[in-house]
């Protein structure tokens, strides 16, 4: 055994093959159930001809066909993509292509944009349609591709540096691949908590060992954070619990069904919904014991809130990326409004000054969050980028995070925000996340993103983009609200109220949208 994750997979079906894996909607499956579909999938891609090493997208909401086609596609070594399934035309092609993908399985709910996109992508050639009937030429259905195949394991040997990719689309610039080798991956992505496996057989003695638990990744299976849920979770043995799609309702109801323990989101985006229908309604919540927010910070009225209405469950935010695995754990009582601290899970977790040396605790002095060790190979079909994000210093490997910050004399990491967000105004520099945290702490503001639109005399004046909770507040009620809590500096001088706000299907701000919004009110 390999740490690789079909191998791992593998000796959880060996072992607590009895155990149900995953359950979605009316659909359940233990963990031998899913890995012999699996197995059946691996071969019908393998007799299309996809090869190890080759890319195979996945174009899905969640359900048990995306974890299955997960571990198809790593169990004859080829790379598993992600693709956002809110994506146009214009950005599937962009990405079927620069993924180099050679193999398609897809929500029939996607067949105009499929069939479209897929005709200027040159190496996509087979399609595998779940849910009905295509009109994409020459595509297989899932329960046929299944159908004929066997049940069998008769993979060639694996490797734990075989790859895995994770397109993320951040909040700016186009998707990037983030390629991982699986070995690295799965240290990178440990449960915190958890003894480190010295040997993958640690993996699958620790997952038997342990108790039953029932966890649900809220956001899209599309989005990294949701699978390395999946991954986590498994690597514990638990029951994984999805929802198609992100509905309040369909979640609390689920959650009380299937007796969940730990819920998984990211940030505000999830949480105040979530939190408006468990006010609403009459939900069975007793088996919850934490909700854990990754990929995006919750605002400290929202986790009070979340705490009021929980009051026995963690509310618990995660700090990392997709380049970097989770590293760190907010400290207790930090949030957006009063400043963000972290504790790192690991020594190799620093902040890097711009000579890129480590900063010296309690010097007040900022630099950039970096990590070492168990980090991202770099990005597919990218080597500017993958240079300039994963330098060598010293004989030694760092990614940089892009994420400001210091580090306080204790060793805990103060975090300001993305660099790339930063406002620069009159020489000023203010942080969009905190604003928008002050904001979101105003009674009708449901949302609020914050940017920098163009000025003559400042270089960049602070302009908000905000979704209204109910009555739409005046701009003097919000500068007023701001001026009680930020420096005159940061306080908003343009307001854009919108109907709703644009954020990713996994809770991200738009920024590249909030600015065009912002300049054209500005």
């Amino acid at each position: 055994m390999e740490f690789n994750y079909a191998d791992v997979f593998e000796g959880l079906a060996d072992a607590i093959g009895e155990r149900v894996a995953a359950v979605c909607g009316d659909r359940r499956v233990t963990y031998a159930e899913l890995d012999a579909e699996a197995n059946r999938l691996a071969h019908h891609l393998r007799s299309a001809g996809v090869r190890p090493g080759q890319h195979v997208a996945m174009q899905l909401y969640n359900g048990l066909e995306y974890v299955t086609a997960l571990l198809a596609v790593l169990k004859i070594r080829a790379v598993p993509v992600n693709v956002n399934y809110r994506y146009v035309e214009r950005e599937l092609t962009y990405l079927y292509t620069d993924s180099d993908s050679v193999a398609l399985i897809y929500d029939t709910e996607f067949d105009d944009r499929v069939a479209a996109a897929a005709a200027r992508a040159p190496k996509l050639r087979h399609f595998i349609a779940v849910g009905g009937d295509s009109a994409v030429p020459g595509a297989v259905g899932y329960e046929e591709a299944l159908r004929a195949q066997p049940a069998v394991r008769d993979f060639p040997p694996r490797s734990g540096r075989d790859l895995y990719i994770i397109y993320t689309g951040g909040t700016t610039g186009t998707p990037k691949g983030v390629m991982w080798e699986m070995e690295q991956m799965l240290h990178a992505f440990w449960h915190p908590h958890a003894p480190r496996p010295a040997r993958p057989e640690d993996v699958v003695a620790q997952a038997a060992g342990n108790g039953p638990l029932v966890m649900m990744p809220v956001a899209p299976l599309m989005h990294g954070a949701a699978q390395m849920a999946t991954w986590i979770s498994w690597w514990m043995g638990a029951t994984l619990v999805y929802v198609r799609t992100f509905d309040p309702a369909e979640i609390w109801r689920t959650v009380g069904r299937e007796k969940v323990n730990s819920m998984t989101i990211t940030g505000d985006a999830m949480a105040v919904p979530l939190a408006d229908e468990l006010s609403a309604g009459s939900y069975d919540v007793s088996s919850l014991y934490a909700i854990v927010s990754t990929g995006a910070i919750l605002t400290g009225a929202v986790r009070e809130r979340l705490a009021g209405l929980l009051p026995d469950a963690m509310i618990l935010d995660r700090f990392g990326s997709t380049e970097s695995g989770s590293t760190a754990e907010a400290v207790a009582g930090s949030s957006p409004e009063k400043g963000l601290r972290f504790a790192p899970d690991t020594e190799n977790v620093t902040v890097l000054d711009e000579s890129l040396r480590p900063v010296e605790p309690g010097s007040g002095v900022i630099g950039q969050i970096a990590r070492s060790g168990y980090i991202a190979s770099g990005y597919y079909n990218d080597p500017v980028k993958t240079a300039r994000t994963f330098p060598e210093i010293d004989g030694r490997r760092w990614l940089l995070t892009g994420d400001l910050a210091t580090v306080e004399a204790d060793g805990t990491i103060a975090v300001y925000g993305r660099g790339s967000q930063v406002i620069n105004t009159g020489g000023e520099k203010v942080f969009p996340e905190e604003v928008e945290a002050v904001l979101k702490g105003h009674p009708d503001v449901y949302d609020a993103v914050v940017t920098g639109v163009p000025d003559r005399r400042w270089g960049s004046r602070v302009a908000a983009v905000v979704q209204p909770g109910g009555r739409t507040p005046s701009t003097q009620e919000l500068d007023a609200h701001c001026r009680r809590h930020l420096s005159g500096y940061k306080v908003p001088r343009v307001y854009a109220f919108v109907e709703e706000m644009k954020r990713s299907p996994a809770g991200k701000a738009d920024y590249r949208w909030a600015a065009q919004v912002a300049r054209r009110h500005a």
